[in-house]
């Protein structure tokens, strides 16, 4: 799949989706990226001090991956985020302060202090899925979930990411296959970002383009610069119009880099200093706020406006969550099994008559479009398929060849049929004699001589003992 070469570090965003973003939605881009790099900046000295209870994993690099994919939907739309995607829940509306909390496992978090890292989410309100931590599970997740929404007529399109090591997982291509298979309005964003935790994706896989695996399913696959926002918007804006129209699935691969290690405990030595020299020189945020600059669509009183907002709403969610409690030790033994603490209703945006009987009967049979052929069924003779006629056993016969009634000169064959038909079967004159491919049976000429040879053998037998 040919995609489009990295510009160089001095060249200016792809400019081309300007049009369809107003001003302020520009501006919106660059206040999440920034305020997803300011966020995880705070959480790594808090993480140093102690204060961060679990696993912290850096997307430092990817924001524009998380911010400009999930700027691309819509309120109704669903998405599943995973361990680099905090971008993506602040676009969705989750405030800084559900961070932060969340991974200090204070009682005001999202989960009120059970867990300590990302997972969690909101399906009544933003329609976000918690993550899953076993990679590629989300995908026959969201796969699910976009088909749900079909049914009950919401006319939504469901996204979730994965990075290049999860792509290789079972559960990666069985979501993929089944999405594929249901014409399910999924967007998959695959996070290129070069490694899966110390393996470079080069030791992965045999293609430079993962993208190129969206054929074996038969999908439309893209690939976007993940450094430029407006890129990444871009793609998933039309990934989005093609599952919405009901062409998707869409996988979309978006290149990127991971510069931090895996997680904090990661110092990413084994990553060669050249990388991360070449892939800092393309920084998202660094690169749009050239863009932005260079188009006259800010100034830099805007600047300082945006950042100043974006210092003041962490420096008072920050404090909130210092000064939240941890939960209390009874809440231990609550919320482990739900015993009618919550309902869960279907939201229903089309009458229910449509997919009940009888409106929803169909016949029971399958439609074959396609014979499975080389070439197309249009493009093949269409012969009369008929048994060839030396094929049927002869009037008086048995069908049965090698029975004790068998005759003993078989009947000869009947000339071979005219071109118009076609022999199915080989001729049973000279072919050789059948074997059961599980098992031993009758007509098994090695079965047979084995049982002859074990007759034999106990004649003599007997003939020895009896003299």
């Amino acid at each position: 799949m040919n995609h489009p070469v990295m510009p160089p570090s001095n060249k200016p965003l792809n400019g081309s989706v300007q049009l369809s973003l107003s001003t302020a939605q520009q501006l919106d881009l660059y206040y999440y990226m920034q305020l997803n790099r300011q966020l995880e900046e705070r959480m790594v000295r808090l993480f140093r001090q102690n204060k961060i209870v679990g696993g912290l994993y850096s997307s430092l690099g990817q924001e524009a991956v998380s911010v400009g994919s999930a700027f691309a939907l819509e309120p109704r739309d669903w998405l599943a985020p995973m361990i680099r995607n905090i971008g993506a829940l602040l676009v969705k509306g989750f405030p800084p302060r559900d961070i932060f909390t969340q991974h200090m496992a204070k009682y005001t978090s999202p989960t009120q202090g059970k867990d300590g890292t990302s997972h969690f989410g909101d399906l009544k309100q933003r329609h976000v899925v918690s993550p899953i931590s076993m990679l590629g599970d989300l995908i026959p997740v969201m796969a699910g979930v976009a088909m749900a929404g079909r049914y009950l007529g919401q006319k939504i399109v469901a996204m979730t990411w994965i990075g290049d090591g999860g792509s290789s997982t079972g559960a990666f291509h069985e979501g993929m296959n089944l999405a594929a298979s249901q014409n399910a309005p999924l967007v998959v964003v695959l996070e290129n970002n070069q490694w899966a935790y110390s393996t470079p994706v080069s030791r992965q896989v045999p293609v430079r383009d993962l993208a190129n695996r969206a054929h074996a399913y038969g999908v439309r696959g893209m690939v976007a610069d993940g450094n430029d926002v407006l890129a990444v918007y871009k793609a998933a804006k039309e990934a989005v119009g093609e599952c919405r129209a009901g062409r998707g699935p869409v996988l979309l691969e978006v290149k990127t880099m991971r510069m931090k290690g895996h997680a904090q405990h990661d110092p990413a030595e084994y990553v060669p200093k050249a990388m991360f020299d070449y892939w800092k020189a393309r920084d998202p945020i660094a690169l749009f706020e050239k863009y932005l600059t260079e188009n006259h669509i800010w100034d830099p009183g805007k600047k300082a406006e945006i950042d100043a907002r974006i210092e003041q709403e962490l420096d008072a969610d920050q404090k909130f969550a210092e000064e939240s409690p941890l939960p209390p030790p009874e809440l231990a033994e609550q919320g482990v099994y739900c015993e009618g603490c919550h309902t869960i209703t279907a939201e229903w945006h089309r009458p229910q008559e449509e997919v009940m009987p009888p409106n929803s009967s169909v016949q029971g049979v399958w439609t074959i479009s396609d014979f499975g052929a080389a070439q197309p069924p249009a493009a093949l003779p269409r012969p009369a398929i008929s048994v060839a006629p030396h094929l049927k056993p002869a009037p008086g016969h048995p069908a049965k060849h090698g029975g004790k009634h068998a005759p003993k000169h078989p009947a000869k064959p009947h000339p071979k049929p005219p071109p118009a038909a076609i022999d199915t079967q080989p001729d049973l004159a000279t072919a050789p004699a059948l074997r059961v491919p599980f098992g031993r049976g009758p007509k098994d000429k090695a079965f047979r001589q084995e049982q002859q040879n074990a007759k034999d053998a106990r004649r003599n037998d007997k003939r020895g003992r009896h003299r």
